[in-house]
C-alpha cells in the first residue's frame, strides 16, 4: 500500500477493473425481448460468484483501511435526512 490513502493499491485497481469488465460483459450479453441469453446459466452464476468475491474483498480492504462502507451519497447542499414524500396530483393535459 502507498502512503497516500486516496491512492488505490494494485489489488484495488485489479478488483475495480475486474468488476467493471464483468459487469460490462453481463450488460452487453443481457437478453433482449424475445431472445435467449447467449451465456449459459453456469456462466451467469460464475459471473455472480466472481462479483460477490470481488465485493467481499473490496469490503475487507476498506475495513482494513478504516473506511466507512455504510455511507450513502448525499446531494450537495442537501439535507442528510430524507425528506417526506410529497404526492403528485394528476393535472389533466391542456388543449393547445
Amino acid at each position: 500500500m502507498s502512503d497516500n490513502p486516496n491512492e488505490l493499491s494494485k489489488e484495488q485497481q485489479i478488483l475495480r477493473a475486474m468488476r467493471k469488465t464483468l459487469t460490462s460483459v453481463a450488460r452487453d450479453c443481457a437478453p433482449r425481448a424475445d431472445f435467449e441469453s447467449p451465456l449459459k446459466t453456469e456462466t451467469v452464476e460464475n459471473i455472480r460468484m466472481c462479483l460477490g468475491l470481488i465485493s467481499a474483498r473490496e469490503q475487507e480492504l476498506a475495513a482494513a483501511l478504516g473506511l466507512n462502507t455504510s455511507a450513502r451519497p448525499v446531494m450537495a447542499g442537501g439535507d442528510a435526512a430524507p425528506a417526506a414524500v410529497q404526492p403528485l396530483e394528476f393535472i389533466p393535459p391542456t388543449k393547445h
